[in-house]
């Protein structure tokens, strides 16, 4: 197998990829918490772990992507308490949204992707090891976790084992032997309308738990890689460490890998992590509807992936004119192999994403090869181009350039009209039927055009 590095958090350093199997590696990628429609920060951890899977695969690794959902959380109870319905249709629904949302992407799915509630059986268990073995311990209905159990708790975040806060706010503080203990599971209180029989008591997991039951449940432990955005190294990841160690006498995962936020400009001119809490959000399918999944993966791409990246209308319009120019390139080319001179780009593009997966030195060493493509004098066979294209997830770039169907050009006529006539409701009907059909109307040069919606 070629020497392939990635940034390990928990070590600090760059680890090789060594698999104990290299046809069975496994990815866990911390998915989405299902109260609301995700934004489109939600969907860069999505692309990262995807597009790291495409690579591991072309590397000759046999691959499992789980990316899970978490549809048991007190963010969900709030929300549909606000919302009037029973939280159960309210996870259902905005679970139904991610897949749909995601699947514009044009990256595929991951390879499981399991639903807390579905696990209750393996949490339970879980944290039955955890009391048996003293790690843990019922309080009033409620389950905690003895943090001061487990030797090198906080080497994951590198944080202060005093100075540390588990995000519960006075929640079972009076319950709590140590404040830094934690909730395996929660008691049912009044209002909550969905709960599960357990043997301390009637209620339901915590966040943490449901993760790492997910995780065992699916890869083992010592799997190869645990993902997610670096807002989840604490307390989330770091606790899922450390309940599983305690549980298992074994580490959960052999490299922990964490993507960078993507940030906005404040009004102040500051860079802040884009949240639903803070409010500055744009939502995932409204960026899709504006630019398509190609160039949402081409912006995510730009940028290294432990690095936070900042999101502006301009840094999709640079991505909008770098797909252009991919799929300008790949016009002119001819089914076939590529010219040997051309193959120092191709395996410089490999190269960087087998150090670090470095997605953006390896899009600079793509467009050397567009750029001495085009120069060529001798026909240029696509081979090159479809392989590192196919491995970010954008071989539809490739695809022969053909217009919209006339149904879809009528339908995006009548859309214009209803739009001249303030007929809101009618324009976004039309548009959403039009998106059925894989078409989006955007702003061109000389008016509203129809584009391939990813």
């Amino acid at each position: 197998m070629p020497d392939v590095t990635l940034y390990d958090t928990r070590t600090r350093s760059l680890q090789p990829f060594e698999p104990r199997d290299p046809a069975r590696v496994g990815i866990y990628a911390c998915g989405p918490t299902v109260y609301a429609r995700v934004h489109v920060g939600n969907a860069r951890p999505f692309v990262v772990f995807s597009q790291l899977k495409r690579f591991l695969e072309h590397e000759g690794y046999g691959v499992t992507l789980v990316g899970n959902v978490t549809d048991i959380n007190d963010k969900i109870y709030t929300a549909a308490t606000a919302a009037g319905v029973p939280s159960d249709e309210l996870a259902q629904q905005m679970a139904k949204a991610y897949r749909e949302d995601t699947d514009r992407i044009g990256l595929g799915r991951p390879d499981a992707e399991p639903h807390a509630t579905e696990y209750v059986p393996h949490i339970i268990e879980l944290i039955q090891r955890l009391l048996d073995t003293d790690a843990a311990y019922v309080a009033s209905g409620d389950v905690y976790f003895r943090v001061r159990t487990v030797d090198g708790y906080g080497e994951l975040s590198r944080r202060d084992l005093e100075q540390m806060d588990q995000g519960e706010g006075v929640e079972g503080a009076d319950l709590k032997e140590d404040p830094l203990d934690f909730a395996l599971w929660k008691a049912w209180k009044e209002g909550e309308d969905t709960s599960w029989d357990a043997p301390w008591g009637r209620g339901r997991p915590g966040w943490h738990i449901e993760c790492s039951a997910m995780a065992e449940a699916l890869l083992g432990v010592e799997f190869d890689i645990h993902g997610g955005g670096v807002d989840l190294v604490f307390p989330h990841h770091e606790n899922e460490a450390a309940q599983t160690f305690a549980a298992r006498g074994r580490p959960l995962a052999k490299i922990w890998m964490h993507n960078g936020m993507l940030e906005l400009a404040s009004a102040s001119g500051e860079a802040e992590k884009m949240s639903k809490s803070v409010g500055n959000i744009r939502g995932l399918h409204e960026v899709l509807d504006a630019v398509g999944g190609d160039v949402l993966i081409l912006f995510f791409s730009s940028g290294h992936y432990r690095q936070p990246l900042a999101f502006s209308d301009e840094r999709l319009e640079d991505a909008r004119r770098s797909a252009e120019r991919i799929r300008d390139a790949a016009r002119r080319l001819v089914p076939g192999p590529s010219p040997d001179a051309l193959r120092p780009h191709r395996d410089a593009f490999f190269d960087a994403l087998r150090s670090d997966f470095n997605t953006a030195e390896a899009l600079a060493s793509l467009y050397g090869w567009i750029r001495d493509a085009n120069r060529s004098e001798e026909t240029v066979g696509s081979d090159d181009l479809r392989e590192m294209l196919d491995v970010l997830g954008l071989e539809g770039l490739m695809a022969a350039d053909e217009g919209p169907p006339a149904e879809a050009t009528e339908l995006a006529e009548a859309r214009e009209a209803a739009r001249a006539a303030k007929d809101w409701a009618e324009a976004d009907r039309l548009r959403d039927e039009l998106l059925a059909m894989g078409w989006v109307v955007r702003d061109g040069p000389d008016g509203p055009e129809l584009v391939p919606a990813s």
